[in-house]
């Protein structure tokens, strides 16, 4: 009986490392999307269970970019094709802004829009402007003699927008704030 006994723990004991191990995966994959989707400083609190209020932020330059004639692209490509496009060209970009004071987050690409922000979530005095600027025109730089495998004619040319001003960070409380009169 007391073998029985001792065998069943012993099974029940690996089990629970076993879950263990699956959970402490699960909050790694976790953490990774969030750290993925956010501003570090955002994700890094939000895993801590910290939260994490509106924030203004009084210096930001936004960048915004599309490929012009995109959707006439799009009719002369197969999905897979576009989705391999949009890859190499974002990838290359995603490569470039590393050099400067900018964040970009997974989210703001959708389609062929590419937005990139400088200033928030982390401040950086009256740089913002001079490194968006600077990044845009490196990116227009090195999306020109980029050639589109299956239509070599058509060029990759980008439209692009930057504004400059104040932004507000918000998260799942801002509606709530907003309610309340603290961002009035």
């Amino acid at each position: 009986m007391f073998t029985l006994m001792q065998k069943y723990s012993e099974q029940l004991e690996a089990e629970v490392q076993e879950r263990t191990m699956q959970l402490e995966e699960e909050k790694q994959k976790t953490e990774n999307l969030i750290a993925k989707m956010l501003p570090l400083p955002v994700a890094q609190a939000l895993v801590a269970g910290n939260p994490v209020d509106p924030e203004a932020f009084d210096n930001v330059t936004i960048y915004f970019s599309d490929i012009v004639e995109f959707s006439l692209i799009s009719a002369k490509s197969t999905p897979l094709q576009i989705v391999d496009l949009l890859s190499d060209i974002y990838t290359t970009f995603d490569a470039t802004i590393e050099k400067f004071a900018v964040y970009k987050s997974q989210v703001e690409t959708i389609g062929d829009a590419y937005v990139v922000a400088s200033g928030i979530p982390i401040r950086n005095g009256n740089l913002h402007a001079g490194e968006v600027a600077t990044m845009a025109l490196e990116l227009l730089s090195i999306s020109a003699p980029l050639v589109i495998r299956y239509l070599p004619d058509v060029p990759i040319l980008l439209r692009i927008g930057i504004h400059s001003g104040r932004s507000m960070s918000v998260n799942a409380y801002t509606e709530w704030y907003l309610q309340q009169g603290s961002l009035k």
